[in-house]
């Protein structure tokens, strides 16, 4: 039990459990067993920070909270049982969370000084920093922004301890009614059942929180305010519009300038930046969280839905499509209407039926699997569809190609027996990791989500699709994060996290195994004794947005795609106008090599053209003047500036067309190569063999 200190200024996790200051200490001796399984005894109940304090005045200095039985407390809470304790340091994750939520209080306690009338919401950690949402008459600007950073280093400096109190509810109303924080009542107001909360004083300036938070602001040092955005009450359009400042912190100064560096190079590769540069894709206002893509921009596009079907038909998938607009009863049937109403889009036809643009395509999937009896014999069946669905997304949330309201997705279903479940699992989950490996993305961790609390389907049920998951992984050896109580509403899944080139994360492709839908829609197969069995649903999206996975390649690449993904692959470049028509053979001979090749015409030096070609990041430039005209050759030249040599017309095709192949097509290559020469090793007519497993492919 976590007990408030005599001295008041001390909290507790539960109301609950306050400590009479009367009561004289515990006669029995108080166990702490630390992390290195060593013991600590205390005659009298004790706080992290006595204990830190006890071990030795650096571990002491470096304390910030404490984790009592895998529970974070404050550095002053009482323990006054037997426990497990975590010294928490700066060092450690959960420390830098709190470094992070104590920087959002520090953040209220600067603008309420400077602008005392300002409002103030909620400030919670988000990845790699925080943010405060606040109520203010006018709009902040850069300078408020400035001042306000400036504000919160003269407060680090005062080097004040941040005291905590548990105060009884009406209390707390009291304090907040008195300073005018609106939005602090109504915050306690969705909070029926507390009969105490913690506040947390920050000198003069008070705030509530569950905690914990740092005991002095000398731990709050390494910070940087890094923006201004709008905001809404609840995340809700239709409530009041506010302020949000986003800051970010760290536990020192080396990994602040660090992180602020990948800020910097993050701008730098920003998609919607090399978008507009490169003539991919814009949006506008008349049609709010949709792309509209450009030539160039849909070349990209394409390409990779040709690399997923490829990648889907050498696995054994079928490609299927289903209507944008369904039914009402279909999405009550699936547990979409009652579980994402809010997020669809509706209408009502003029015969009273009540339609829904489709947000997923799991529905329709099921629809076409309930189309015809299936038997044993059939599955696995693996449905794969490059469906455009449509989700509403609040519009302060939209951001370019990462956050849209209409997208594709490239969705496949697996229908099979439990029996091929397993396999199945271990099927995608290899697939997903190869995938990824060909666009450059070695470095990918796996999350595994479970049973939300709003869920369909019994215990049991799930039991057996989350046993199926984590035995794929640990079959194929592979660590995983549990992410408990965060699976789908019908189904636990695995969640595929990428990093790229400056060390962002992007959660990409999902696998999840369902029973639920398969349930509700009452789908079938016969099985091997002629009896009617339920199939296994396995959800798995690869890309996951084909939009958002163009955006983050874009900022992996810092817009140098591959050569295969390049919607332009080179550019002829005549040096005078006198070149001009052989420039414009050579690339219509290279278009009709199946390769993608523009020429540049105008009326401008050589450089010049050089220059604003390498820009536009194309991979490789073809230069021809007098000399390649009367040799029928081409000086080639890379976007990074290398000169690979002066080409006859047939190496550089040949050098092109290798470069500029797609990976799976690479490796099939040498996966067909390795096959001749076993064949051949066994003497046996390879040519036709290969050719044969060619048309059947």
């Amino acid at each position: 039990m976590i007990r408030k200190n005599p001295r008041g200024d001390l909290p507790q996790i539960h109301p609950s459990s306050f400590v009479d200051p009367t009561i004289s200490p515990s006669v029995r001796p108080l166990a702490l067993t630390l992390p290195d399984g060593s013991q600590r005894t205390f005659d009298h109940p004790v706080t992290a920070a006595a204990v830190a304090a006890a071990i030795g005045p650096s571990l002491a200095k470096s304390t910030l909270a404490g984790k009592v039985d895998g529970l974070l407390v404050d550095a002053c809470d009482l323990i006054d049982h037997d426990a497990v304790l975590q010294i928490i340091t700066p060092r450690d994750s959960e420390g830098l969370e709190i470094i992070r939520h104590s920087c959002a209080h520090l953040l209220g306690h600067a603008v309420k000084q400077l602008y005392p009338t300002a409002k103030m919401v909620i400030g919670p950690v988000i990845d790699d920093g925080f943010y405060y949402d606040i109520a203010y008459e006018r709009s902040f600007t850069p300078e408020d922004l400035m001042a306000i950073e400036q504000r919160m280093r003269e407060l680090i400096a005062k080097d004040y301890d941040v005291i905590k109190r548990v105060s009884p509810r009406d209390e707390v109303i009291a304090i907040f009614r008195g300073r005018g924080e609106d939005y602090k009542l109504r915050l306690i107001e969705e909070m029926p059942d507390e009969t105490a909360i913690g506040l947390y004083h920050h000198e003069e300036y008070v705030d509530m929180c569950r905690g914990p938070h740092v005991p002095n602001t000398r731990f709050l040092k390494h910070f940087k305010l890094t923006k201004l955005s709008g905001a809404y009450w609840r995340g809700d359009a239709q409530n009041e519009q506010l302020q949000r400042i986003y800051g970010t912190a760290w536990a020192d100064k080396k990994d602040l300038e660090a992180y602020l560096q990948r800020l910097e190079e993050a701008e730098k590769r920003d998609h919607r930046k090399i978008g507009r540069e490169l003539d991919l894709f814009h949006f506008q206002e008349d049609a709010p969280g949709a792309v509209f893509w450009h030539p160039r921009g849909w070349v990209l596009f394409q390409e990779l839905i040709a690399y997923m079907r490829r990648r889907q038909q050498h696995a054994g998938y079928v490609e299927v499509n289903t209507p944008d607009v369904m039914d009402r009863s279909l999405w009550e049937i699936s547990g979409h209407w009652h579980n994402y109403r809010d997020h669809m889009f509706t209408t009502k036809t003029e015969d009273g039926r009540s339609l829904a643009l489709k947000p997923m395509n799991c529905p329709g999937s099921v629809l076409l699997y309930r189309h015809g009896l299936k038997s044993y014999r059939d599955l696995p069946i693996r449905m794969g569809e490059f469906g455009k669905v449509h989700r509403y997304e609040p519009s302060g949330s939209l951001h370019g190609l990462l956050r849209v309201r209409h997208f594709t997705q490239d969705d496949a279903h697996i229908y099979c027996t439990p029996e091929q479940m397993d396999t199945e699992c271990r099927r995608v989950v290899a697939l997903v990791l190869d995938i990824y490996r060909q666009f450059g993305f070695d470095e990918v961790r796996i999350k595994l989500s479970t049973r939300p609390a709003n869920r369909m389907g019994n215990d049991a049920t799930w039991d057996l699709l989350e046993g199926a998951l984590t035995q794929a992984l640990d079959t194929m050896a592979l660590p995983y994060q549990l992410n408990p109580g965060e699976g789908a509403f019908y189904g636990p899944k695995l969640e595929f996290v990428l990093r790229d080139a400056i060390g962002r994360d992007w959660q990409c492709g999902t696998l999840q195994v369902d029973m639920s839908l398969p349930e509700r829609f009452g789908i079938e197969y016969v099985d091997e004794e002629g009896r009617r069995k339920r199939p296994v649903m396995l959800h798995r999206a690869l890309f996951g947005s084909l939009e958002r996975f163009t955006g983050i390649l874009i900022e992996h690449h810092a817009g140098k795609l591959p050569s295969w993904l390049a919607p332009v692959q080179a550019v002829v470049l005549p040096i005078t106008d006198a070149h001009s028509e052989y420039a414009q053979a050579v690339a219509h001979w290279l278009r009709d090599a199946g390769l993608r090749v523009e020429t540049d015409m105008r009326n401008e030096k050589i450089g010049y053209k050089i220059r604003e070609q390498s820009l536009q990041r194309i991979p490789f430039l073809l230069v021809v003047g007098a000399k390649e005209v009367a040799s029928g050759q081409v000086a080639l030249r890379s976007r990074e500036g290398q000169n690979l040599g002066v080409l006859t017309l047939a190496q550089a095709r040949q050098y092109l067309l290798d470069e500029a192949q797609p990976p799976d097509l690479a490796a099939q290559r040498v996966e067909q190569e390795a096959l001749r020469q076993r064949l051949a090793a066994l003497g046996a007519d390879s040519s036709a063999l290969i050719s044969k497993s060619q048309v059947s492919a």
